[in-house]
Order: structure tokens, then C-alpha cells, then sequence
């Protein structure tokens, strides 16, 4: 049989059948359409070992020798009691190219199992890669795991994965690859405030745009598992698996079980090459920010500036004051106002009518038009939160139907069956029941079809911990639920934008947005938090689908005080927005804000289209980062002179050991192309330009510009200006 070969974008995946498995030969930098004889790989057998060579396999398995963890782990279930086919022995029976991507069929007829493993290489780099295990026996099989892996070649040496909490969500660690297994399990029944986004390996201190890297995203929303796992002969696999609890899956015959997809991106440029595999992928959805084309609707449209309640109002909504806010919104430049928390029937506080999804009465006698009609007459899109996976034991709902709450016991709650403990003073209602599910899929569909909504803020507020239907774990089946409540509500109504909320980050991943149009990275506003939480996750995702806001003078989360040009800056690469009582921004700063609005309509199409790129500064107290329109002239696509190349913002996140930070390249420009770089905020004219800086005489170019190739604005740089800690300047580069 031949070898498989998908190559694209400087990526290929090699794979070969001789073994009689699946064995990838190769995943990293493109090989060339000419391939050798793959028998010149034959490896060399050591003294006191399997007499064979051990291939490293899509699907590891101890049949075959493999010593590190196996792929598939499960068993048969017949009358004589469990525990049998617990080693597999998959062997290949077909495999069918489709351009891109390929079906690779392994089976064990003994055991009585297949699985189809699926692979699509995309167009800009990225592989996607599933399994589907079939129990083609005629007795239970019980599934336990079914691992996505791929190998990593020997130059890869060390581990990057990130970690966090509640508004530090997404930060960085770095170890060593060592001998044995690194295992990174989420057990929270949702991805996780602590969950890694990207699991990646590479070179001896590969960095934002140098060394090789070798990186994987699993795309589900519950439990799961990330790893790297290094055998005794040096080979190392990562990847990733659903976490099942027990006896999540248990398969009868002919049912099959498919795994979350993982996603897997090589680069030999560092981190940013990573990054754009994943942005092309994201970039090149059908639904990518946008509706799908099928249904219609206009295409083109920019993210909206959006301005949301929550740290403004909170829990008071009062129709006079949010007028007014709609108000101060419009005049300011607005697109898209947000009710949060606090809208619907007994919700004066966290404590209370969760579960009850209906306009409160005596808050809004007439219902939210009046304040619909207020923002959208005003030229505002409205949107609303609401948080339809949980419910408060105060309220209607939980107290019509308790049976609907999720708890370890089989009894219903009204029987005395044991509870989780409350989080946020909430549970979690159990879309696995058939008509808890419906409950909640009528109510939000009577709210969007009876209101004019364009925009829904979906939060999840609590871990799901001892999740259970009828006695029994089910965060498998109560992930899959929540989807198809997304997938069923966008099919009736395709026009309305879904963010994912869940705590703010706890639920960031590739399989929420499939589902989504905007992830919300952190409840934290604070802009010093906030330059780590949007660096690390704009490593995957797009900063057109991340919400990015301007908060208060001083933090609701961290009592910081920040300048507005700090916050400002920090905020316009993302979907930007604010989350402020913008009424009590006056005089100078309101007209600064004003310009900051401006900003972002004048640059999003960039912002939102371009390259990501970060410089790797020795200073670690600095950063500088931006985003990079594409074309080149070598493809032929000019940029015309006085158009917008590329935006960076520099920035000091603490006092720094030099008294000056030196000359700092500008990367991800076109060598040959001239450049014009200025500063555009803050200038001399900003309330904050004098807290900006601390020095005596700025660099040379700083008034009136620097005019340079871009090969030369790389390698030898720019002078950059002393700030300030916890400040930032925006940088504009254009076509000179």
C-alpha cells in the first residue's frame, strides 16, 4: 500500500502502511513531492526489547509493543462478567485520499472493533484529526478512552501549555520534555479557567518567531485530557482525549463513538507560524463571524463597538438609567448595547430566579421593548445575557421540577438525593433530560423570537462537578446537549451572535466555536491582566472573536488604576468595546474616548483581517505586538502609498533592570517595502501623554515619524521611548 502524503502551507504529514498500522512517519516541515523508498527508516532493534520494530502508530496499542499510553483503552461486556478485548490489535483495511485529507480504517475482527480515523490537512497549515471506534462485536463494548496523538521529532525538547484561574485565565509555563508521561486533566465539566489552550512542543527555547514548534488544541468543552508522553527509546507523542467518567460510554453493537477533533499546527518560525495556521482556518469558515452563507443574510459586516452593563449598573436596572446609558453609548460612537445580569423575574441579586427565563414584571411592566426601542431608534444593535445551563434553587423552576437539577444520585432532589455543592449559589440544570432541554430551548427562543435581539452574552458560571443524570456521570452527554441547544437556536435564528461566556474564560475552545461568535477571554477588565489573557489566547483564536473592553479607571476585579490610553490600547485588538459608566466620562477624556472609537472603526478591518505578530523582546518587562495586513509584492498585491500596513502597540508592563529599552525590531513587514512608522496615541494633545513617559528627551523619530525598509525596521529596529510601567503606545505603520 503507499504511503499517504498531505502537504500545505510549509506542513507535511507522512504516513505509511507497511507495518500493516497506520504509522506517521512524519509530521513537521514539507518534504518535497519526491519521496524515497521509506525503507531506508527501518530502525535498529536493542538488547532487552520487543524483537520488532515498535511503529508509532495514529492509534498506539500494546499489541504492537508500544509501551507509552495506548490510544484505545476499554472492554467487552458479556453474561460472563466485563473486562474482555481489552488489548486491541488494529490492523489497516482501507485508506481513501480526498485531496486534502483521507479515512484510514484499522480492525481487530477478533476482538470485534474498527475505527475510521479521519485527517483533512487545510489549506493554511492546520491538520484536523478524529477517531470513530465501532463495537462491530455482539456484546457491550465499554469505552474508556480514545486518544488523538501525534508524534513530535527528537529536536523537540521542551513543553508549552497554559494555566491560570479566574481573571488570570491563559498564562504561560514552559519544562523541560522528560522521560514518562506530562498530563494535563480538566475535571471541571467545562473547559476550565486552568485549561490549555494550545499544548505544544518545540525546539531549545523556541520563542514568538524562531525555533521549531509543534502544537495541538483538542476542540471540546468538557472533560478532557492534553499530554505528551515520552517512551524509553526518546519517542515522544502529544495529544489530547475526552476525560470519561465511568461508564460514560458503553457502546451496544453497531454503535460507534467519535472523539472531540484535535487540531494539530507545525511551525519553523515559532509560536506566530503556529498562529496562522489556526487564523486561516478560523478565517476561512463559512460562518466565520458572519452567518452562514446559506441563510441569506449580508455579508461584510464589521464587529460592532460594543458597550455592556455590567460594570456599569449591575444588578440595578432602572429603564431611566439604562436610557441614559444607551444615550451616552450612541453619542460616543456605539454599535451594540448589552443588558447583562439582572433582567429577568426575582433576579435583584446572584441568589435568586436563575432557571426563570422571563422578563421580570415589575422591573419592566412593559416588557424590554421600551428599552429595545431606546437603543435600536438610537442606532444600537440590542443584545442580552442570560445563562441557560443553570438554575438557583430560588426560583420556579427549580422548585416546579427539582428532579431537573444535576446531582451524583439517581433520586430526584425532592427525595432527598444529594446535591452538589453550590457554586455562585447555583446548579446546573440537566440538559440531558429530554424535557429540562426543551424547557430551556422554548424559553430562549420565545425571548429572541418576541424581542428584537441581536445578540446574546451566554454565560456558564460554575464548574460541573459531580455531573449526573439519572445516577450516572454524564458530562459526555450534557456537553454534547449544550451543543445542540447552540446548533438548534442558530437554525431558528440565524441573524442573532452568540458570546461564550463562562465565568469569562472558562470555556475557550475550537469546540464552543464552532458554535459561537465571540468568546469572552476574562471577567477581569483590568488592562495589565488583560495584556498576558489576550496575548495567549489570540495564540488560537482571532482577535475578531475575542471580546476585548475598556473597564473603569480602577478594575472591579484587581482595584488597579490604569490610564485610559493604557486601557485603551489594550482593548483595540480584540472585538473592542466597553463595560464602564461611560455617563460619567466628561470634558477632555470624553473626547479622548470619542478618538479611541475612531481608532478602532478606522483600523478593525486590519485589526481583524491581518497577520499577528510578537516580537520576541529580551526585556521581560516589555512587549511589543501588533497585526500585519497581508500581500506582498512579490504576489503582486501594492499596498497604495499612505495605506495602513500593520499596527503595533509597545508597551511596559513593570519598571525594567536598563534605564532605556534600546532599539526594538518591527517584525512581519515586507523586506523591500518602505514604511513610514508614527506614533498615534497618545500624542502631545491626550490627557495621558504626560504620564506616558519618564525621560528627558524622546528618540529622534518619535515627532515626526521614521521612514525605513522593512527589512531594516526588523533587524535594526527603532529606538523606543522610555514608558512608564503599566503604560503603551500605538503604533501606525503605513506604505511610504
Amino acid at each position: 500500500m503507499d504511503p499517504l502524503h498531505l502537504r500545505a502551507a510549509g506542513t507535511s504529514l507522512l504516513i505509511s502502511f507497511d507495518s500493516g498500522e497506520a504509522e506517521v512517519i512524519h509530521w513537521g516541515a514539507d518534504l518535497g513531492a519526491s519521496l524515497p523508498d521509506l525503507a531506508i527508516l527501518g530502525a535498529p532493534v536493542g538488547h532487552s526489547s520487543v524483537d520488532a520494530r515498535v511503529p508509532a502508530d495514529l492509534l498506539p496499542q500494546a499489541s504492537s509493543s508500544w509501551r507509552g499510553r495506548p490510544a484505545l483503552r476499554g472492554h467487552r461486556i458479556t453474561g460472563d462478567g466485563a473486562g474482555f478485548d481489552f488489548s486491541s490489535r488494529l490492523r489497516v483495511t482501507s485508506v481513501t485520499a480526498e485531496g486534502a485529507g483521507a479515512t484510514i480504517v484499522q480492525a481487530d475482527v477478533d476482538a470485534g472493533l474498527s475505527v475510521s480515523s479521519s485527517l483533512k490537512l487545510h489549506h493554511g497549515g492546520l491538520l484536523e484529526l478524529r477517531h470513530t471506534v465501532t463495537n462491530d462485536g455482539t456484546s457491550p463494548f465499554q469505552v474508556d478512552e480514545l486518544a488523538t496523538v501525534l508524534p513530535v521529532a527528537p529536536d523537540a525538547v521542551e513543553l508549552l501549555d497554559l494555566t491560570g484561574r479566574w481573571c488570570r485565565e491563559r498564562h504561560p509555563q514552559r519544562r523541560p520534555i522528560q522521560q514518562g508521561t506530562w498530563v494535563r486533566s480538566g475535571r471541571h465539566g467545562r473547559t476550565g479557567h486552568d485549561s490549555s489552550l494550545l499544548f505544544a512542543a518545540g525546539t531549545k527555547d523556541f520563542g514568538n518567531r524562531h525555533g521549531k514548534v509543534w502544537a495541538t488544541h483538542l476542540a471540546w468543552s468538557g472533560n478532557h485530557e492534553q499530554f505528551a508522553d515520552t517512551i524509553g527509546d526518546g519517542r515522544t507523542m502529544i495529544g489530547g482525549s475526552e476525560l470519561l467518567g465511568p461508564a460514560e460510554v458503553i457502546l451496544e453493537p453497531g454503535d460507534s463513538y467519535t472523539t472531540p477533533a484535535l487540531f494539530a499546527a507545525f511551525s519553523d518560525h515559532g509560536l506566530d507560524g503556529v498562529t496562522e495556521a489556526f487564523y486561516s482556518w478560523f478565517r476561512s469558515r463559512p460562518h466565520h463571524v458572519l452567518p452562514a452563507a446559506s441563510t441569506g443574510l449580508p455579508a461584510g459586516k464589521p464587529r460592532p463597538v460594543v458597550l455592556n452593563t455590567w460594570e456599569a449598573v449591575y444588578f440595578d436596572h432602572n429603564l431611566d438609567t439604562l436610557i441614559e446609558l444607551a444615550d451616552s453609548a450612541a453619542d460616543l460612537g456605539v454599535e451594540r448595547f448589552v443588558l447583562d445580569d439582572g433582567w429577568f423575574r426575582g433576579r435583584r441579586d446572584d441568589h435568586a430566579g436563575l432557571g426563570d427565563w422571563y422578563v421580570d414584571e415589575t422591573l419592566w411592566p412593559n416588557g424590554l421593548t421600551p428599552l429595545i426601542e431606546a437603543v435600536t431608534s438610537r442606532g444600537m444593535e440590542f443584545g442580552l445575557w442570560v445563562e441557560p445551563e443553570m438554575v438557583n434553587l430560588d426560583s420556579d423552576v427549580a422548585r416546579a421540577h427539582p428532579d431537573w437539577i444535576v446531582g451524583p444520585s439517581a433520586a430526584a432532589h425532592k427525595d432527598g438525593g444529594r446535591l452538589p455543592l453550590e457554586w455562585r449559589n447555583q446548579h446546573v440544570i440537566d440538559l440531558v433530560n429530554p424535557e429540562a432541554w426543551q424547557y430551556v430551548f422554548d424559553r430562549i427562543d420565545a425571548l429572541l423570537a418576541g424581542n428584537n435581539i441581536n445578540y446574546l452574552k451566554w454565560d456558564q458560571n460554575r464548574d460541573l462537578l459531580e455531573h449526573g443524570h439519572a445516577g450516572r456521570s454524564s458530562v459526555h452527554a450534557q456537553t454534547l446537549a449544550a451543543y445542540r441547544l447552540f446548533d438548534e437556536l442558530k437554525k431558528v435564528h440565524p441573524h442573532v451572535e452568540i458570546e461564550s461566556c463562562s465565568s469569562g474564560g472558562a470555556r475557550v475552545d475550537l469546540g464552543i466555536l464552532e458554535r459561537t461568535d465571540r468568546i469572552w477571554a476574562s471577567d477581569c477588565n483590568d488592562a495589565l491582566e488583560r495584556q498576558t489573557i489576550q496575548r495567549w489566547t489570540g495564540a488560537v483564536v482571532p482577535p475578531e472573536l475575542v471580546g476585548s473592553h475598556i473597564g473603569p479607571t480602577t478594575s472591579h476585579t484587581t482595584a488597579r488604576t490604569h490610564d485610559l490610553s493604557f486601557r485603551a490600547i489594550t482593548a483595540l485588538f480584540g472585538h473592542f468595546g466597553m463595560e464602564w459608566d461611560i455617563r460619567s466620562v466628561q470634558g477632555k477624556e470624553r473626547e479622548e474616548l470619542r478618538r479611541l472609537v475612531g481608532l478602532y472603526k478606522e483600523h478593525r478591518d486590519l485589526i481583524h483581517s491581518g497577520r499577528r505578530v510578537n516580537a520576541d523582546v529580551a526585556d521581560e518587562s516589555l512587549l511589543l505586538h501588533g497585526v500585519v495586513a497581508g500581500g506582498s509584492p512579490a504576489d503582486g498585491t501594492e499596498l497604495l502609498q499612505g495605506t495602513t500596513a500593520a499596527l503595533f502597540a509597545f508597551v511596559s508592563t513593570r519598571t525594567s533592570a536598563a534605564e532605556a529599552p534600546g532599539r526594538i525590531g518591527l517584525p512581519g513587514l515586507e523586506p523591500e517595502r518602505m514604511y513610514r512608522v508614527e506614533a498615534v496615541f497618545p500624542t502631545p494633545a491626550d490627557a495621558d501623554y504626560k504620564h506616558t513617559f519618564t525621560q528627558v528627551q524622546p528618540p529622534a523619530w518619535l515627532a515626526e515619524g521614521a521612514v525605513a525598509n522593512g527589512r531594516f525596521l526588523a533587524e535594526v529596529g527603532l529606538p523606543m521611548p522610555i514608558l512608564n510601567p503599566e503604560h503603551a503606545l500605538l503604533l501606525k505603520v503605513t506604505a511610504a
